[in-house]
């Protein structure tokens, strides 16, 4: 098989796919909506709408597009969701995805290996549920929110508008897109470990039709932890182009370079069960060998966005993406506890080369039936992916297999391959919506989509293949009563499905002898929940939910090195959150979750019946509030913190816990002059030892030791 051949013939058809779903999207439209073919009574579908109000209040941020698809406010959609805007992200100095979800009811961080970002959403983990401006974004890396206008955060399975995936729940960053607002922005950081970051924004309207973006980002630094260090650079030019009142075109090309030592953190200590992390105040010793373990990753990307408006009100709109991941990474690091001061390490080598290519269009149309005022949603989505991943190991073994934990040092040289896979999936998904205004204080949502995903799959080493065809409906319900204009109950129903494919497959020898473990994972939510916008930018939400999942593919308990598919997990749930400004001094987000994550079937000999989830405690809380004292300076302290929970789901006699830890933050921020303005973020103020969290038992992450960043943002 030439694959360099064949994957240059898909970019070839992918760009020229791009630029004919560009061209012809708007005649297109405009010959199957055009007025003289289709007369719809102009409604408005809600007693509020998103366009007549400002959504964007400071820390509260009332509207979202990704839930519908559709321009909603928070208070009408039946779904637990976070916006995390602007504003949040640079007082709390976000640098990261992880760092972005420590606010977040129901949200947590994973380790991800020290390759890559990993959300844990109500006890189910996941790296591939990541999309921007709704387009997935699977590539496992780190990503940076240099060029992130604000995160929208959906809990519960999101099938029927995300497709595929979107079990526990979805994280879309939603781009920073040109205008006619002219903006200059430089901020300058340095941080703790000679962490030094210059990002830079700047907007301007070229013409009275077309404005221009760009934003950049440059980082290096190194870590509380030996050896590790980063090194990233991006850039992110955008055009928006209105020939129009009713059309816009969005143009967005990203090109991004990761570089950084992967850090897979501490061991356990010890044998048996609820081991503890080993000398987790010892945050700088690097377990394996950080020389022998860079990881790095380039992205290429191109976006485009049209947008169209009718004199009727149907709205279509066209988004496309092509992105071009390469992505190498190197580990050496535990694979055992500590156990008489000793312990085993191992390593491997893994490539990835992966090339998507997306295309979404969304129908919009708002009509009535008698008394009941409906928007409409009727959309279509392809995908193609090309995936390719190597994994090479030592032929001998990592030297030395067990080293002494005083100096945890391990070489090799990775030339056996143990995997070497092509994994080339295309999909198609149709769907529809209506949201329903039954009476001004009743409101009900229904969709439905059809997702058929064919996945082909080749084991280069031996040149087996599997191709498999799945195809799914992914529905969803919710009914919403309003007993106040600033209130809401809501009830909600939905189902998703995740077939095996690319990343899920790259872990995996011998699965093409084992083809029932490509059955697709099944997620189905049921949640109840309460919205109150207690004032226009303070609002406070709580949800109750019980998420089910199916299909799970898990290490054998009784097979070493074999798979099997685990057949009930279930989380029970509750989540609190606030947002918003108590005063015009005073903002504030809080939040709160209790979960009740376990195991509802035995899994062979190893998992009983009721053994809790890995990383699932059983409450999180975090509180972070910032007082303005005058015109010049303003404070904020935060406060993050947990539960003890598992490190994975426990095995009889074999498991690590984690202790519970409370963090407490604080930030300083002065207004130096009209354009300038400075602020310094400071983590860890008690210098609190803990273990932020895990990707098994002997890969835990120690928490950083007290540390701050200053910034210095200008405005030209």
């Amino acid at each position: 098989m030439n694959r360099k051949r064949k994957k240059g013939t898909i970019k070839k058809i992918i760009i020229e796919a791009v630029k004919l779903s560009v061209v012809a999207s708007i005649p297109f439209a405009s010959i199957i909506f055009a007025e003289e073919n289709i007369k719809l009574v102009r409604v408005e579908v809600f007693s509020e709408r998103l366009s007549d109000t400002n959504p964007y209040r400071g820390y509260n941020f009332s509207g979202t597009s990704s839930s519908t698809k559709t321009d909603a406010l928070l208070i009408n959609v039946p779904q637990a969701i976070t916006v995390i805007p602007q504003e949040v992200i640079k007082d709390q100095s976000v640098l990261s995805i992880s760092d972005s979800i420590r606010y977040v009811p129901g949200v947590t961080s994973s380790q991800g290996e020290g390759n890559r970002d990993a959300i844990v959403f109500r006890g189910n983990r996941t790296t591939s549920d990541l999309f921007i401006d709704g387009l997935r974004d699977d590539i496992q890396t780190y990503r940076d929110l240099y060029s992130t206008d604000r995160i929208e955060i959906l809990k519960g399975p999101n099938g029927m508008i995300f497709g595929r995936g979107g079990a526990g729940g979805v994280l879309n960053r939603i781009s920073k897109k040109a205008g006619w607002d002219p903006v200059k922005d430089v901020s300058i950081t340095y941080g703790a470990w000679d962490q030094k970051r210059v990002t830079g924004d700047y907007s301007i309207g070229l013409t009275d039709d077309v404005a221009f973006r760009i934003n950049g980002v440059y980082e290096d630094g190194n870590s509380y932890r030996d050896g590790i260090n980063l090194e990233r650079y991006g850039f992110t030019p955008t055009l928006t182009i209105q020939p129009s009142e009713y059309t816009s075109i969005y143009l967005t090309t990203e090109l991004f370079k990761d570089t950084r030592i992967g850090d897979r953190g501490v061991p356990s200590a010890g044998s048996g069960a609820n081991r503890k992390p080993y000398n987790i105040g010892d945050t700088d010793q690097f377990y394996g060998n950080a020389a022998l373990s860079p990881n790095e990753t380039e992205t290429a990307a191109f976006n485009a966005i049209i947008e169209h408006t009718f004199s009727n009100n149907v709205k279509i709109k066209n988004n496309v993406r092509y992105a071009s991941y390469d992505k190498f990474y190197q580990n050496i690091y535990a694979s055992s506890s500590v156990v008489n001061g000793q312990l085993n390490l191992s390593g491997y080598r893994d490539e990835t080369d992966r090339e998507n290519f997306i295309n979404q269009t969304d129908v919009t149309i708002p009509f009535s039936t008698g008394p009941l005022k409906h928007t409409l949603l009727v959309g279509a989505e392809f995908v193609e992916q090309d995936n390719q991943n190597k994994r090479l190991t030592d032929a001998g073994g990592i030297t030395p297999g067990a080293v002494n934990a005083s100096n945890p040092i391990g070489t090799g040289t990775f030339t056996t391959i143990s995997r070497n896979q092509d994994t080339e999936i295309s999909s198609r998904a149709f769907y529809l919506q209506d949201q329903i205004e039954i009476t001004p204080k009743w409101q009900a949502i229904g969709g439905l989509r059809r997702d058929i995903f064919d996945t082909d799959y080749t084991n280069l080493v031996n040149s087996s293949k599997v191709d498999i065809t799945d195809a799914f409906w992914s529905p969803r319900a919710g009914l919403i009563f309003k007993p106040t204009r600033n209130t809401s109950l809501y009830a909600s129903y939905s189902l998703s499905y995740t077939p095996k494919s690319s990343d899920q497959l790259n872990g995996f020898r011998g699965i093409e002898d084992k083809p029932t473990l490509f059955e697709p994972e099944k997620f189905v939510n049921k949640e109840v929940g309460l919205k109150w916008d207690i004032k226009p930018d303070l609002s406070f939400t709580v949800a109750a939910y019980i998420l089910a999942r199916q299909n799970q593919i898990a290490d054998d308990p009784n097979i070493a090195g074999d798979k099997v598919l685990i057949d009930g997990q279930e989380t029970k749930g509750l989540e609190v959150s606030l947002s918003g400004s108590v005063t015009d001094k005073w903002s504030i987000i809080g939040a709160y979750t209790y979960q009740d994550g376990e195991i509802t079937k035995a899994q062979g000999t190893n998992i009983a019946k009721g053994s809790e989830l890995g990383e699932t405690p059983d409450h999180t809380y975090s509180l972070w509030n910032k007082f303005e004292v005058n015109n010049a300076w303003s404070l904020a302290l935060g406060v993050v913190g947990r539960s003890s929970m598992y490190a994975a789901i426990p095995k009889i006699g074999d498991s690590t816990l984690l202790p519970g830890y409370t963090r407490f933050d604080a930030a300083v921020f002065a207004k130096l002059s009209e354009n300038t303005d400075f602020q310094m973020n400071i983590e860890n103020l008690t210098n609190k030892e803990y273990a932020i969290n895990a990707h098994n038992n002997n890969n835990i992450v120690p928490g950083a030791p007290l540390s701050a960043r200053a910034t210095l943002n200008y405005s030209f």
